[in-house]
């Protein structure tokens, strides 16, 4: 698995010293402050956006006795790795954030688990939207069940309303405790009468267990005429999982496929290794040229040279990491579903290919996150080897952007779709079924059919509020592994 370039880990082993205070390390920092002492000086060294937070600024402090007491003024280091954020999201809510995915952990043994899709899980993903627009009032909806989950064993199936929470309306006020802060709780189901939304009678008990989530959902193929169409729904680039993907394409590859749709509608992202390895599974004739690029703040990028920026670059392979041969495609042209949930490392892989193939993509504009992270311990290198025992907190702040070899990389704003159409939960059909509408658009753009007319009407229009990746905190990360490992 391709790590952090040696020219990072370098600059680790021989950056970590304020300019004006060469003895401000955790060596002599008093123990109360070693905490916010590693928030400082790994922000310092890797923030994307250093030199835009004054706080970080080399020369911020004329001693060690100003250092400690500018860390002394916060007695929780999660307010001072907020301060210490351009323009976070937690103080720039209602726009205007340009930090929107950075985050701090006090224990990374979960941070570790959530980046490979293990979560304390009921095995619901859904959607909270507004009940109508500017309503406090929410309405969840499930898009899909994780199988092998509490959930997969209940009375409860994608598309099913819920507006209670234990007897409790849900509200943009009271979902966290409803939902993400009890680890057993009550869906009060219901049903939509044409005006209103309105409690069935139903309700589904559901228990959250430690769950590590398959992110491949479905993988088949369809034919349609002289067509073969492969089916992927991928929900999750996890490293983990590498292996189970090209096994997957495998059996897409043994079956014959002559076209692709690759749906990414509910992908948050994650690995960039991974993926590069699907690109490279889509396609296969590009072996060893670039996919894409990563660009670091100011101080590392500053006189590197041609052989050390090649460190920054992912290419395409024709191996997994445990060095399997890639079952390979050779596509030039790939349907790619999305939706204003697709975010991350799904963004990558469409912009990435886009240098290289024809990308169709359908359905809705993206998140726009062309940024990326790994996880910054307390140690020396700010890597896992020879953490500080003292605590567990770890940062995955914002470190890099990335573009792809044409060096196009300014989607913030989303990637827009070719045919865009909306999903709608009261047309959701069933994921991998031809007649599903986001499926059936794709396959009628393959095979020049016309497409299953979509009755939008059928209900209302439901704000976007979240879904239950975009609360997770890593939810919709694009990471890489750690300067160095153990």
């Amino acid at each position: 698995m391709k790590k952090v370039s040696r020219i990072l880990v370098l600059m680790f082993l021989t950056a970590f010293s304020l300019q004006s205070c060469e003895d401000s390390d955790d060596v002599t920092t008093p123990k109360d402050l070693q905490i916010n002492n590693f928030i400082w000086r790994g922000l310092n060294e890797v923030y994307l956006w250093q030199t835009d937070v004054p706080n970080l600024a080399d020369n911020r402090f004329a001693s060690p006795e100003e250092f400690d007491s500018f860390l002394k003024g916060y007695s929780k280091p999660e307010d001072l790795f907020q301060d210490l954020l351009n323009k976070p999201i937690s103080k720039y809510p209602n726009g205007g954030a340009i930090d929107r995915f950075s985050w701090i952990v006090d224990d990374y043994t979960v941070l570790e688990q959530e980046l490979n899709g293990i979560t304390k899980n009921s095995g619901i993903d859904f959607r909270l939207s507004r009940q109508s627009t500017g309503s406090n009032n929410l309405v969840g909806y499930i898009r899909y069940i994780i199988p092998n989950s509490d959930a997969s064993g209940k009375s409860i199936k994608r598309g099913d309303f819920f507006t209670s929470v234990n007897g409790t309306v849900l509200t943009i006020s009271n979902y966290e405790s409803l939902l993400l802060n009890s680890d057993s709780y009550t869906l009060n189901l219901a049903d939509y009468t044409g005006s209103a939304f309105v409690l069935n009678g139903k309700s589904v008990s559901l228990t959250k267990t430690v769950l590590e989530e398959n992110p491949i959902l479905v993988n088949k193929t369809i034919t349609s005429g002289n067509h073969k169409i492969g089916y992927l729904m991928y929900n999750g680039f996890y490293n983990e999982y590498d292996d189970a993907l090209n096994q997957a394409f495998s059996q897409l590859k043994t079956s014959g496929v002559t076209d692709l749709v690759l749906d990414l509608r509910y992908n948050g992202g994650g690995s960039v290794h991974s993926a590069t390895l699907l690109a490279s599974m889509i396609t296969g004739q590009f072996k060893g040229q670039i996919f894409s690029k990563r660009e670091y703040n100011s101080k590392i990028m500053k006189d590197l040279n041609n052989d050390q920026l090649e460190s920054f670059y992912e290419r395409y392979t024709d191996k997994t990491g445990s060095g399997a041969a890639l079952n390979s495609l050779n596509l030039n042209t790939v349907y790619i579903i999305t939706t204003e949930s697709t975010a991350s490392a799904s963004e990558l892989v469409v912009n990435g290919l886009k240098a290289y193939i024809n990308v169709i993509q359908i359905g809705e504009t993206t998140v726009g996150k062309n940024v990326g992270s790994f996880t910054v311990y307390d140690s020396e290198t700010l890597s896992k080897n020879k953490v500080n025992p003292t605590h567990k907190y770890a940062m995955q702040p914002l470190v890099f952007k990335i573009t792809n070899k044409d060096n196009f990389g300014d989607y913030t704003s989303g990637l827009t779709p070719n045919f865009q159409q909306p999903e709608s939960v009261f047309t959701y059909g069933v994921l991998g079924d031809p007649s599903e509408p986001l499926l059936n658009l794709a396959i009628s753009r393959i095979t020049g059919s016309a497409s299953k007319r979509v009755q939008l009407e059928k209900g209302p229009a439901l704000p976007y509020f979240a879904d239950s990746k975009s609360l997770r905190r890593f939810g919709r990360e694009m990471y890489i592994d750690s300067p160095l490992k153990n």
